[in-house]
């Protein structure tokens, strides 16, 4: 037992979520006679969440900085109808429809952080106001009406990797993807331990290490071998794709970089960290912008997925993604949390879900099950607080781990 905590960090109950996501994978492939883990529907569950964790890539970040943003839905909706009107009426190609959306993200992010950073208005209230008014802007400027899209810009939320090279019976671009991403793993990780070495830091033993990168890795290599396996003409969705490169970019931007530990510290004490050099309202002011950029994107990929845009896209999705970065083991008062267990809570909530529909269980019961879930994790997230213990995290951050507030403004005020 003592090995076993060794080997997931000291704390098993810090990977409650991986746990629970291994039990639901567990119990659904069983109940429904193995259709869950079939290469379709592994497949179907990446490609039919990635908009909502992407969503909750960013949200994540909004709610360590101590904000919420109930906007989200909205101003996807409103991107997609955008440039779903732009490509059809305008001619423009479909490359440039996915700037214009990021840069129509790019500017209601702006005037919320406006109205967040600058007035002082709080989050909740300004992103209630935008719910309202993007939602308006949606109906306004479709007339209600759907509106088709390129087949073109469909890859981005319906496409798959193509076949490359000799047939061997898998996607091979799919296969070469999971090798490289478990390189980089083992690699970083070594890296990172021969650079506490360097520094004469404690180092954990090579058989931990070991075992731990050899679990990462197969778990990567089984979802990638279950999507390579696939029918013919389908592989590892453009969409997961999309969302794995905003995972590794979100996790190093969070936990590697100034700007990421200043989320951490204006989330923990604003007071502290002002008082140590940060300059909290750049820092809500880019948090509310780039979780509109994000909600931009999930829009258009939920849009390129549907093959068109309507009036009744995005309604809801604030609640999916929120309900992800709690269960993924955020914090309600801000300053914990991390990307890849916003990920994982994601998960959790699309493998109960599709398990659920598999079952034939009906809509209602769904949500009730659902709303339980985010219920029982947030009330463990502060069981553990109560008893001094850390919060849920993912797997993946034994090395990108949760900082506390007091490290963090440290850190912040060296840096200043």
């Amino acid at each position: 037992m003592n090995k076993l905590k060794e080997i997931f960090g000291g704390d098993i109950r810090q990977f409650g979520m991986i746990f629970a996501l291994v039990f639901l994978l567990v119990f659904f492939e069983v109940a429904t006679g193995g259709l869950v883990l079939d290469p379709g529907n592994v497949i179907n569950i990446f490609q039919g969440n990635s908009y909502i964790l992407v969503m909750a890539i960013g949200m994540v970040l909004v709610i360590i900085a101590g904000h919420i943003d109930l906007s989200v839905g909205s101003v996807a909706a409103f991107a997609g109808i955008v440039v779903a009107i732009a490509m059809r009426d305008w001619g423009i190609p479909w490359w440039a429809g996915i700037l214009l959306g990021l840069v129509i993200g790019a500017l209601v992010g702006a005037w919320q952080g406006f109205w967040v950073a600058v007035v002082g208005i709080p989050a909740f209230i300004v992103t209630l106001a935008g719910m309202l008014i993007f939602r308006g802007a949606n109906q306004y400027v479709g007339k209600s009406l759907t509106i088709p899209v390129p087949e073109q810009f469909q890859m981005i939320g319906a496409g798959y990797l193509p076949e490359v090279g000799p047939r061997t019976g898998y996607n091979n671009l799919t296969l070469l993807i999971g090798i490289a991403l478990c390189a980089a793993i083992v690699f970083g990780a070594l890296r990172n331990r021969r650079n506490q070495r360097k520094i004469g830091a404690d180092v954990e033993s090579g058989t931990v290490l070991g075992i731990r990168l050899a679990l990462i890795c197969a778990a990567i290599l089984a979802v990638i071998l279950t999507m390579a396996s696939g029918r013919r003409g389908t592989s590892l969705p453009i969409s997961a794709l999309i969302l794995g490169a905003l995972v590794l970019l979100y996790g190093f931007l969070s936990t590697r970089t100034i700007i990421g530990r200043h989320i951490y510290a204006v989330g923990g004490n604003r007071h502290a960290a002002e008082l140590s050099g940060v300059r909290s309202k750049r820092v809500n002011f880019l948090v509310m912008m780039n979780m509109s950029v994000l909600a931009a994107l999930a829009g258009m990929m939920f849009v390129a997925r549907s093959n068109a845009s309507g009036p009744f896209d995005g309604v809801g999705w604030e609640l999916d993604a929120i309900a992800a970065v709690f269960i993924g083991g955020a914090a309600v008062t801000g300053g914990v949390g991390t990307v890849v267990g916003a990920v994982i809570g994601g998960l959790v909530m699309a493998v109960l879900n599709n398990g659920l529909q598999l079952l034939g269980v009906g809509a209602d019961w769904t949500q009730i099950i659902k709303g339980l879930v985010l219920l029982a994790a947030v009330a463990f997230d502060v069981y553990n607080k109560s008893q001094g213990r850390r919060s849920i995290t993912g797997l993946l951050m034994q090395n990108f781990g949760r900082r506390s507030t007091e490290e963090t403004t440290e850190k912040v005020g060296q840096e200043s």
